[in-house]
């Protein structure tokens, strides 16, 4: 796991100790599947997303990690009684903070694989195996739900014009056909949430997106459906006004936060490509060099030689194949 910020790796470390000592050998024996959401201030709505999610997924079990983010009403409690395993972190950094300790969790637990999905029952607990098929199979690193190739009970049309602004943004920048940036039900291997830099405390959805597509694994979508939230609000876009409760004005800066993220992780994300490339010519260059230097050595005649020598030089590519890496806000 790489950590942008060193705080948020005291939180964490702090936050597994405390999961490890709460749940003992459950805490690091997870079964396959690990379903791991991210709440804030979700009580009256989490124990009955708990309730409905599947023991089972692709003949796998499951187990379901909650990370309450700095919670101050009964969302822990609720998800405990539920039958989740509760990470309990005292203080509120975001959703993408929440998910990135919620996958440490999970890996670190020996689960095989990630499912995601929110708080606030907007995703059909039935569609989770739909999503997760193709991971399991063997057929893609990472799958996200769309709602574009699906379905959605939402009407706001400034979050359906931003959704298709984004994806067609997103798809433009890496190459990779998505239809659906922000879906919060999706399944990857374990494995891939270790190997992607996530830094974003909020809006995290993009930057995991462009990481694993940019570190060469295979990211596929799958239709899907987001319903409307029946409990409380939402928690996305808030702004300095909050409390006013101003859809338009949520929505808008939801808007500039999400463009930040995403073309910031973008650019990120090229720079290291780069660099890596660079890094990896130099690596060639170099082996090539010295191949070079030994047989300009060997060709020389030497005193008392009986022969002339011989030099093998192996190059191997620096670039990853497919589904390898390259290299090793505030509510949620």
């Amino acid at each position: 796991m790489i950590y942008g910020n060193p705080r948020d790796q005291v939180v964490d470390d702090a936050a597994v100790a405390a999961f490890a000592e709460t749940y003992g050998e459950r805490a690091t024996s997870l079964p396959s599947v690990a379903i791991v959401i991210a709440a804030y201030n979700e009580a009256g709505a989490i124990g009955p997303v708990i309730e409905a999610l599947p023991a089972q997924v692709c003949g796998q079990a499951t187990a379901v990690i909650v990370v309450a983010d700095g919670c101050v009403d009964g969302t822990a409690k609720e998800a405990m009684a539920a039958g989740a395993m509760v990470c309990d972190v005292p203080v509120n950094r975001g959703q993408g903070a929440a998910l990135r300790l919620g996958y440490r969790l999970a890996r670190e637990g020996g689960a095989a694989y990630i499912v995601t999905t929110d708080a606030d029952g907007q995703y059909n607990p039935a569609e989770i195996e739909k999503v997760l098929a193709p991971v399991v199979a063997g057929e893609a690193d990472f799958v996200t739900g769309s709602r574009r190739l699906g379905s959605q009970e939402t009407k706001d049309m400034f979050r359906s014009a931003g959704v298709l602004f984004f994806a067609g943004s997103l798809s433009l920048l890496t190459g990779q056909r998505i239809s659906d940036t922000t879906f919060g039900l999706r399944a990857m291997r374990a494995e891939v949430t270790g190997a992607v830099r996530l830094e974003q405390p909020q809006y995290q959805a993009s930057e995991l997106l462009i990481g694993v597509i940019t570190h060469g694994y295979k990211v596929a979508e799958v239709p899907a459906t987001i319903h409307r939230r029946r409990i409380g609000e939402s928690k996305k876009g808030q702004n300095p006004l909050y409390g006013l409760h101003l859809p338009g004005v949520n929505n808008l800066f939801y808007g500039i936060r999400f463009a930040r993220v995403i073309y910031g992780t973008w650019w990120r994300e090229r720079q290291r490509s780069r660099s890596a490339g660079r890094s990896g010519s130099a690596g060639l260059a170099e082996s090539a060099g010295l191949a070079e230097s030994a047989g300009l050595a060997e060709s020389t005649p030497r005193v008392k030689s009986s022969g002339p020598g011989s030099v093998e030089a192996s190059t191997s590519s620096a670039t990853p194949g497919p589904g390898r890496p390259a290299d090793p806000a505030k509510r949620t």
